[in-house]
């Protein structure tokens, strides 16, 4: 597999979508006079459980700003960058690779990144196998096998595998017998549980949810930022106001809080912290790292 290949992530191609929704710009709801505003995120999942999963955190918005929110999703990480930049959405939860390449085609602002189980703002890419595989106990045993990994724009589910194999493991794809870009981190532990693959690489939320099933974690990365939550730069002061006050007076710890947030999706239910562009330089430095290698 040429070098070009392995850091496709770079490049962005895009494609006809699925969208959930029914007006492609932000406009005024009839009903409760509320200005929508329309709100997309990186396709960890199939957009059906993208959609029970994001819905609840619509409506915690929706019922705490003077916004209605709409979820508009598609089939692929790609896509959420032309909405951005077509004004087709006007929020929207980016991975960090896919944060980086709208910041390059136009000017996004990170506000918020969600917190992790413990409190703090990262999350990790990590590798998986079957729970009875005794041969692959970590990077080094993943030479000469089969590995599937998530969308080349997915920021735990190919960049930073990558870049581990790389310089941790002194692993190419080449050395791998075979390997994969799937669409969805589910869809990679579903094919490692089946068996079409030695191992996959996903982001840690998934391969938790997939432990109890006949997983385990044979590497972990380092800390990743976590997932920025952004808006166009043209975003009105009064909406960027809104949505912090909404999701920063949460606090998980805080069992009415807590009752609100576990009806959302792992990846934010445990609240957020401020965000800033410079968090993001570790990703830009992985990024450099594989164009060099």
């Amino acid at each position: 597999m040429s070098r070009r290949h392995a850091i496709v992530f770079i490049f962005i191609v895009f494609f006809p979508v699925f969208i959930l929704g029914t007006s492609a710009y932000a406009g005024t709801d009839s009903d409760s006079g509320k200005k929508v505003i329309y709100f997309s995120a990186i396709t960890l999942y199939h957009p059906i459980v993208m959609y029970q999963r994001y819905q609840p955190l619509m409506n915690y918005l929706t019922e705490h700003t003077p916004y209605r929110f709409e979820l508009k999703l598609s089939q692929d990480y790609r896509d959420i960058v032309k909405f951005l930049r077509q004004n087709k959405v006007q929020v929207a939860l980016l991975g960090g690779v896919t944060y980086i390449e709208a910041k390059r085609q136009f000017k996004v602002v990170p506000i918020l990144k969600p917190l992790g189980h413990d409190g703090k703002p990262y999350y990790r890419s990590v590798f998986i196998t079957q729970t009875n595989n005794i041969q692959i106990k970590g990077l080094s045993g993943l030479r000469g096998k089969s590995v599937a990994f998530a969308s080349p724009f997915s920021t735990s589910g190919y960049l930073s595998p990558l870049y581990e194999l790389s310089s941790k493991g002194g692993i190419k794809l080449k050395d791998l017998s075979r390997h994969a870009n799937l669409k969805y981190h589910d869809a990679v532990a579903r094919e490692v549980l089946r068996g079409h693959y030695d191992a996959g690489a996903v982001i840690d939320s998934v391969a938790n949810r997939f432990k109890s099933r006949g997983l385990k974690v044979i590497h972990e990365s380092d800390p990743i930022p976590g997932l920025p939550f952004v808006v166009r730069e043209d975003a009105s002061p009064q909406l960027v106001k809104a949505i912090k006050i909404a999701l920063l007076s949460l606090n998980y710890s805080n069992l009415s809080d807590r009752k609100i947030m576990e009806q959302w999706d792992e990846e934010f239910k445990y609240g957020f912290a401020e965000a800033d562009d410079t968090d993001y330089d570790s990703i830009r430095k992985m990024t450099d790292y594989l164009r060099r290698h």
